[in-house]
C-alpha cells in the first residue's frame, strides 16, 4: 500500500465526519414566549451515533445548524435542560438506511420561555437556542435549532399542549365514570390547548374488556412519532371521527362522540380514547431527507384516555350513593313490601333524599328540584314489567288496575324509583323492594 493511501485511510478513520450529524430541519421555529411550545425536529445522519443531552441557551458560539465538536453554548447563558419525563426522541429511517435519523419532540417548558423572555426584556436578542449532544466512541458533536419569540398565533408550529377530557355531569366534569348496563353515558367534552392554528383530525376509539391496553406510546398523537412507527400504534374499535379547523385563539372544546354509541351491555372496564392524526403544517413540517413529514398535531406527551365502568344497576347505585354522587330513595309504601288481597289500590309512595334534605312535598317550594322526572320500575315473578313517568313534585304512584291483577296472579314481584334531571342522567335511585299480595 502507498505512503499516500495509508495517510488516506488514517484520517477517514480518526475523522469524526464519517459519523457526524449533518443537519436538522427545520433550522429555525417560532415559539410561544409565554407558555408551552412543542415542535417535531428530525436531526438527519446520525448513524452510529446516540443523543445524551439537549439544552437551551441564550447564546452559542457557532451559527446554528453547524456541526461542532465542542459545546457551543456560551457560559452562563444556559437556560435548561430538556427533562427526562419530555425526551421523546427516537431512531428513524434516513436517506441513508436505518436509523439514519433521529426524531426529537422538542418540549420548552414554561421556565425556560420565561428565562428567555426575561433574557430579552434586559436588552439581548430574542432568538434563543436548542441544541442536541450526540456521541459515538467517546467522541462529542453538537447541533442547534434557532428558537424565535413570538405568540402562540399561526406563525407558531401547530401543536397539542393540553388535553383533559372529561364526561360533563350533573355533578361537573368528572375524568371517570360509573355505569349500569345498557345506561346512555353523559356527553364527553375535551378541553384543549394548543399553539398555532390548523386541522385537528383524528378518531374516537373504543377499549373494551378483554382488549390489550394502550401502551404510553400508543397514547402519542400521530405526529409525535417517526413516520414509519405512525402506522404500528394498537387500534381499536372506532366510534367516530371529528375533523375541525382551530383558529390561532390556543383553546378550545372539543365535543366527543354521540353518547348512544358508548352504551354498553358488557361488564368491565373501558377507555375512550382521541387519536388525533398528523395534518399538514407549513410552520412545522420536517423535511428527513427523503420529503416532507407532516407534523401537524405533534404533542409532548401522550394523550390521557377517558375511562368508564360497566356494572349492574344495584352495584352501581350503591357505590354513588356510598361516595355522595348520587342521593337516595326511600320506598315507603307498600309497607313491608305487602298488599292486601282484598285492596282495590296498588299505592305505590317513596321519599327523595339529597344532601341530607328531602323532596316529598308537593307545597315544598323552596327546597330546589333534585330531579325532573321519577321513573317507576315494576317487575313481577313472571317476567312482565312496567314503567311509569312522574312529574318531579310527585311522589307516588297509583298502578291501573290491570297491575293489581297481574299481581294477584303470580303473587309477588319487585319494585323501585329512578330520579332522573332534564338532560336523562340519573341523579338517584332506589334499591329493589319486594311487592307480593297478603291474605
Amino acid at each position: 500500500m502507498k505512503l499516500s493511501q495509508i495517510l488516506t485511510l488514517v484520517l477517514l478513520l480518526c475523522s469524526p465526519a464519517i459519523w457526524a450529524v449533518d443537519s436538522v430541519n427545520p433550522t429555525g421555529v417560532n415559539v410561544r414566549a409565554n407558555g408551552t411550545t412543542t415542535v417535531f425536529l428530525t436531526f438527519r445522519g446520525v448513524e452510529g451515533e446516540v443523543s445524551t443531552d439537549a439544552f437551551w441557551c441564550g447564546e452559542i458560539t457557532v451559527p446554528a445548524n453547524t456541526v461542532t465538536n465542542t459545546n457551543p453554548c456560551v457560559p452562563g447563558t444556559l437556560f435548561g435542560k430538556l427533562p427526562t419525563r419530555l425526551d421523546l426522541s427516537r431512531g428513524s429511517v434516513g436517506a441513508s438506511g436505518a436509523d439514519g435519523n433521529l426524531t426529537d419532540v422538542m418540549t420548552i417548558p414554561n421556565s425556560v420561555a420565561r428565562r428567555a423572555l426575561q433574557d430579552a426584556r434586559a436588552g439581548n436578542s430574542s432568538s434563543f437556542f436548542y441544541i442536541r449532544k450526540f456521541e459515538s466512541g467517546g467522541a462529542e458533536q453538537y447541533i442547534a435549532v434557532t428558537c424565535r419569540l413570538a405568540g402562540g398565533g399561526a406563525r407558531v408550529p401547530f401543536a397539542i399542549t393540553r388535553v383533559e377530557p372529561a364526561f360533563k355531569t350533573n355533578q361537573g366534569r368528572v375524568p371517570v365514570y360509573l355505569a349500569s348496563i345498557g345506561e346512555v353515558l353523559p356527553k364527553v367534552q375535551v378541553e384543549l390547548d394548543y399553539n398555532g392554528s390548523g386541522r385537528l383530525k383524528g378518531r374516537w376509539e373504543l377499549v373494551t374488556p378483554g382488549d390489550v391496553g394502550p401502551s404510553s406510546s400508543d397514547l402519542l398523537s400521530e405526529a409525535s412519532l417517526p413516520i414509519e412507527q405512525r402506522g404500528l400504534q394498537k387500534r381499536y374499535t372506532v366510534i367516530e371521527r371529528f375533523d375541525v379547523f382551530l383558529p390561532p385563539t390556543g383553546r378550545t372544546i372539543i365535543e366527543g362522540p354521540d353518547p348512544k354509541l358508548l352504551t354498553q351491555k358488557v361488564i368491565g372496564p373501558y377507555q375512550l380514547l382521541m387519536r388525533i392524526e398528523a395534518t399538514r403544517d407549513k410552520e412545522g413540517n420536517s423535511d428527513i431527507g427523503t420529503g416532507v413529514v407532516a407534523s401537524g398535531g405533534v404533542a409532548g406527551f401522550p394523550i390521557p384516555p377517558l375511562r368508564f365502568y360497566v356494572d349492574t344497576d344495584e352495584n352501581v347505585s350503591k357505590a354513588k350513593r356510598d361516595s355522595g354522587v348520587e342521593g337516595s330513595i326511600f320506598l315507603l309504601t307498600p309497607k313491608d313490601g305487602k298488599v292486601a288481597e282484598s285492596s282495590s289500590v296498588l299505592h305505590f309512595r317513596w321519599v327523595h333524599q339529597s344532601n341530607g334534605r328531602q323532596n316529598y312535598s308537593r307545597q315544598n317550594s323552596a327546597q330546589p328540584k333534585q330531579a325532573d322526572l321519577y321513573v317507576v320500575d315494576i317487575k313481577l315473578a313472571n317476567g312482565e314489567t312496567y314503567e311509569a313517568i312522574k312529574h318531579h313534585y310527585q311522589y307516588e304512584y297509583i298502578a291501573p288496575p290491570w297491575v293489581l291483577e297481574a299481581l294477584r296472579e303470580v303473587k309477588n314481584g319487585q319494585w323501585r324509583v329512578t330520579a332522573l334531571n332534564s338532560q336523562g342522567q340519573r341523579v338517584a335511585r332506589s334499591d329493589w323492594q319486594a311487592v307480593e299480595m297478603s291474605q
